[in-house]
């Protein structure tokens, strides 16, 4: 029975960790970063992204992280569908990212940078566009990673950043974290929606919390 006991604990533990580093179903049907996952435990998963290019919108001041995600996600809608230089229609892509660097009080307006992925096809020479820059990882750039469920409201963006930020704590990644978004302070956190508004159902989101290489060089 002990025996028995012990390898269903073995086995549930295995597909625990499978279903930590399975890739988002959207990323089955629309291109998506590739990455690497280096390191996974309870709570957490540290990612390493190879080379990637993200359209961004300019800083959107806001209280609200839907309200900001929004309006900078109507901006990134029009640059694909062909209101760019090129006139150019990119295909949909995931996640979209939200930058997040809270305000210091309850009614103060946090900024938010809204971002798109870059399909590989267009990373030569991404069209330019009014209002919007490009930001690109060049070389690796890690992430440890929260995933969540449902649609994101503004009372889950703070409460998953402190329990990504709480698991990590203890652990060898805690210090390479921490100095990554000291040196990013524009950044504090980064929310992953990886689904068409659209979709109701199996809806995956993630909280990133960004460091580089040289971070992460004594892991």
């Amino acid at each position: 029975m002990a025996r028995r006991s012990g390898l269903m604990l073995l086995l549930l533990s295995v597909a625990v960790a499978v279903a930590s580093a399975a890739v988002p179903p959207s990323c089955e049907r629309i291109e998506c970063p590739a990455y690497e996952v280096v390191d996974s435990a309870n709570g957490f998963e540290i990612r390493r992204y190879s080379d990637a290019m993200w359209a961004s919108t300019a800083p959107i001041e806001d209280i609200s992280f839907v309200a900001a995600t929004r309006t900078g996600f109507l901006q990134l809608f029009n640059y694909i569908q062909g209101k760019n230089a090129y006139n150019e229609t990119i295909e949909m892509t995931a996640p979209v990212l939200t930058q997040v660097a809270p305000s210091d009080g309850p009614f103060c307006a946090s900024s938010f940078v809204v971002s798109f992925y870059v399909p590989a096809k267009n990373q030569a020479d991404p069209p330019p566009a009014e209002g919007l820059h490009v930001q690109r990882w060049a070389g690796a750039r890690y992430a440890a990673v929260r995933r969540f469920g449902g649609f994101v409201a503004d009372s889950d963006v703070g409460e998953q950043a402190a329990l990504l930020d709480a698991s990590l704590q203890g652990t060898r990644w805690a210090a390479a974290v921490s100095d990554g978004r000291r040196a990013d302070p524009a950044s504090s956190y980064t929310v992953a929606q990886y689904n068409s508004p659209f979709e109701f159902s199996g809806r995956v989101n993630e909280v990133w919390m960004l460091f580089d290489a040289k971070d992460a060089s004594d892991m």
